[in-house]
C-alpha cells in the first residue's frame, strides 16, 4: 500500500471519528462528544477540587410550532439557537446538542449555583429575541436545568440525571423557568412522582371522591345547586388538597381521566336531587385544549341520563385563554347541547372584561378574594358593585363565592348579587351528606332525571 492511500485511509477515519461526534444538522458535538467533554474534564479535576457544571437548554413550544410551519423551519430555529449559545456562553464551555430541541452546556468555570443561576438568565433572554424565518418572525421561551459537578453526581450518567431532574421541575414551573440541582429538588420529585403513582391508583381504584357546596338564593337561603369539589383521602398520606393534585394530574397528562370519573360520579348524584337543581363542575385549563372535551362531555351525561340543561361548567379565563379557538368552539358545542358555561373567579385575570366579549357566558362568578374584604374594604366594593352591575346589562347571572357572614350577604343583596356560595350556607360535604342536607329543605323531596 503507498503513502498516498495510507494517507487517505488515516483522513477517512479522522472524518468519521468527528461525524461520528457532530450533530449534522447544527455542526455541534453530539451526545458522544458531551459524553468524553465531561469524562475528560472530571479525569482533570480529580486532583483539582474545583467544581464544573452542565446545563440542559430546553425550548419551551416547539413542536407546535415545528407542526405549525414545517420541519425545514424548525430545523432553521434550531440552527439559530445553535449560533445563540455558541455566542453567548462564558469562555472555555462547550455546547452540544443533546436530543431534538434540547441542548447541552459544559461550563468549566461555573463552581455554584448563584452563576449557574446568571448564566441560565442570560441565556433565557438570548433565547427569547424573535427567531427569523424569511417571511415571520417567530419567539420562543426557554427552560433550563443545571447539575453542579461533583455535588450532583461524579459520573456522567448520574450528572445528567440530576440535570434532567432540574430540567422536568422548570418545565413544571412553566415556561422560562431556570432549576439548579439540589438534594431538596431531588426530594421533591420523587415526592412528586409518589403522589402520582399513588393518585392513579387511587383513580382505578375510585377512591377519588366528589363533595358538594350549596349555591342558594340570597334572598332566601333556598338552595339552586350544587358545586362539585374533588376530595382525595389517602390511606398513607391523608387528605390531599385538590390544590395539589389536580393540578399534578394536569401537569402528567391525565387530568381527563380523572375529571371524567369525577363528572360520571357528580352526575348520579346530582339524579337524586330535586330536578330543579343544577350541578355545577370545573373543567381544568388542560381540557379546554382538547376538542373532544365537548363530545366527551355530553356523552358522560346520556349513559348517567342527566339532562344537560341542568349542567353548569365553570371555567376560568387562563383556561380559555390557553387556546382562545379551541375554547370557544368546545363552549358553543356544549352551549348547543343545553349545557351553561360560568366563567370562574372573575376579577382576577388580565383581561376579563375582554373574555365577556370574546366568549359567550351564562353566568359569572366574583371570586373570593373580593367578597372577603367586601365588609372591610370599600375598594373590593366598589369593584364588587361594578361586575354586578356590568353582569346585569350583560344579562349574566352573578354567583358571589367565598360568603362567610351574614353582613357580606346583606351587603351583596344590597349590591344586586341574587346568588352566593361559601361556608355561611355549608362546608362541601359528600354525596348522602348532601342528600341529608336537602331532606331538611324539601318534605317529600322529588329526585331528578
Amino acid at each position: 500500500m503507498g503513502a498516498a492511500e495510507t494517507k487517505r485511509s488515516d483522513n477517512g477515519q479522522i472524518e468519521g471519528e468527528i461525524s461520528a461526534y457532530t450533530d449534522p444538522l447544527t455542526g455541534l458535538g453530539n451526545r458522544y462528544r458531551l459524553r468524553d467533554k465531561i469524562r475528560i474534564l472530571s479525569q482533570e479535576r480529580a486532583a483539582d477540587p474545583a467544581p464544573f457544571t452542565v446545563a440542559l437548554v430546553n425550548l419551551d413550544g416547539f413542536k407546535p410550532i415545528n407542526d405549525l410551519f414545517g420541519s425545514q423551519a424548525g430545523d432553521e430555529i434550531l440552527c439559530q439557537v445553535a449560533h445563540r449559545l455558541q455566542a453567548c456562553i462564558p469562555g472555555g464551555a462547550t455546547v452540544t446538542r443533546d436530543d431534538g430541541d434540547e441542548f447541552a452546556i459544559v461550563l468549566p468555570l461555573i463552581f455554584e449555583a448563584v452563576g449557574a443561576e446568571r448564566v441560565g438568565h442570560l441565556i433565557k433572554d438570548v433565547l427569547s429575541a424573535p427567531y427569523d424565518l424569511g417571511d415571520r418572525n417567530v419567539r420562543l421561551s426557554a427552560s433550563l436545568g443545571f447539575a453542579v459537578h461533583p455535588f450532583a453526581g461524579e459520573d456522567f450518567d448520574t450528572l445528567m440525571k440530576s440535570a434532567e431532574t432540574a430540567l422536568y421541575r422548570s418545565k413544571r414551573r412553566g415556561r422560562g423557568q431556570i432549576t439548579v440541582y439540589s438534594s431538596e429538588i431531588a426530594q421533591e420529585m420523587r415526592r412528586s412522582t409518589q403522589l402520582e403513582q399513588a393518585l392513579r391508583n387511587a383513580i382505578i381504584n375510585d377512591s377519588v371522591d366528589v363533595h358538594f357546596q350549596p349555591i342558594v338564593s340570597l334572598h332566601d337561603g333556598r338552595t339552586l345547586g350544587f358545586e362539585a369539589l374533588a376530595r382525595w383521602i389517602d390511606a398513607d398520606m391523608g387528605f390531599v388538597s385538590p390544590a395539589i393534585f389536580v393540578p399534578l394530574a394536569e401537569e402528567r397528562g391525565f387530568i381527563d381521566t380523572l375529571s371524567e370519573t369525577l363528572l360520571h360520579k357528580a352526575a348520579e348524584a346530582a339524579l337524586t336531587w330535586p330536578r330543579e337543581l343544577f350541578l355545577s363542575f370545573n373543567l381544568s385549563s388542560v381540557q379546554m385544549t382538547d376538542p373532544a372535551t365537548a363530545s366527551r362531555t355530553l356523552a358522560i351525561l346520556s349513559n348517567v341520563g342527566l339532562d344537560p340543561s341542568r349542567l353548569d361548567l365553570e371555567i376560568t379565563e387562563t383556561a380559555v385563554m390557553r387556546s382562545a379557538s379551541t375554547a370557544n368552539n368546545i363552549i358553543e358545542e356544549l352551549r348547543r347541547a343545553g349545557v351553561r358555561i360560568s366563567l370562574d373567579d372573575f376579577g382576577t385575570g388580565q383581561s376579563s372584561l375582554g373574555r365577556l366579549r370574546d366568549f359567550t357566558f351564562d353566568k359569572v362568578k366574583i371570586d373570593r378574594a373580593f367578597i372577603s374584604a367586601i365588609t372591610t374594604d370599600h375598594t373590593s366594593e366598589h369593584i364588587v358593585r361594578a361586575i354586578i352591575t356590568m353582569c346585569q346589562g350583560l344579562d349574566l347571572e352573578v354567583v358571589a363565592e367565598g360568603i362567610e357572614t351574614e353582613a357580606e350577604v346583606e351587603l351583596l343583596l344590597g349590591l344586586g348579587c341574587v346568588m352566593g356560595q361559601g361556608y355561611y350556607f355549608g362546608k362541601p360535604v359528600d354525596a348522602m351528606a348532601t342528600l341529608r342536607y336537602l331532606s331538611r329543605q324539601y318534605n317529600n323531596m322529588p329526585h331528578g332525571q
